[in-house]
Parts: C-alpha cells; sequence; structure tokens
C-alpha cells in the first residue's frame, strides 16, 4: 500500500444532503472508493490523502457497482476540515 497513490482507492467525495448531514454530526466522511479496495486500504488512502486520525472505516456495494464507504473521523480531527479542503463547503 505504501507505493500506491491514495487517490487509487479513493475516487471521489459524495456531497449529498444525508452525507453533509453525517459529516456535521457525526464527523463521517462519505467517499466512492474503487470496489476491490479494503477497509485497511481505504483507511489509509484517507490517513494519507488529508493528514488525518481514522476511528472506523464501514463499506456497502451499492446496486450499480460501486462501493460506498463511510469513514468516521476520530474526534480531534473534524470532518468539516476535510471537506473545506476538498472545497465541498
Amino acid at each position: 500500500m505504501e507505493n500506491q497513490n491514495p487517490y487509487e482507492v479513493l475516487k471521489h467525495p459524495l456531497s449529498t444532503e444525508k452525507a453533509v448531514r453525517q459529516m456535521e454530526a457525526e464527523n463521517k466522511l462519505i467517499f466512492i472508493v474503487d470496489v476491490r479496495s479494503t477497509k485497511a486500504a481505504i483507511r489509509w488512502a484517507i490517513e494519507k490523502a488529508f493528514n488525518v486520525k481514522v476511528a472506523s472505516v464501514n463499506t456497502t456495494t451499492l446496486r450499480n457497482g460501486e462501493k460506498k464507504a463511510y469513514i468516521k473521523l476520530k474526534p480531534e480531527t473534524p470532518a468539516v476540515d476535510v471537506t473545506t479542503a476538498l472545497g465541498l463547503t
């Protein structure tokens, strides 16, 4: 994983109403990720790309074949900071 580009794992963030609500209330980010990526790879990519600490990662595969990752950040790292860096808010 160390020689891999984090953006090969992370495709793009979701900025739906639900995603914004979870970001504010639960300190979670929601990303569409590569379907072959593991939870460990997603954790590594988020920590490497945004210099944050990840508390947990949950994934689900959507009907259209995409994989969605719910990334809960540790309390010392607000999810709003990451979305601001991405230009979503």
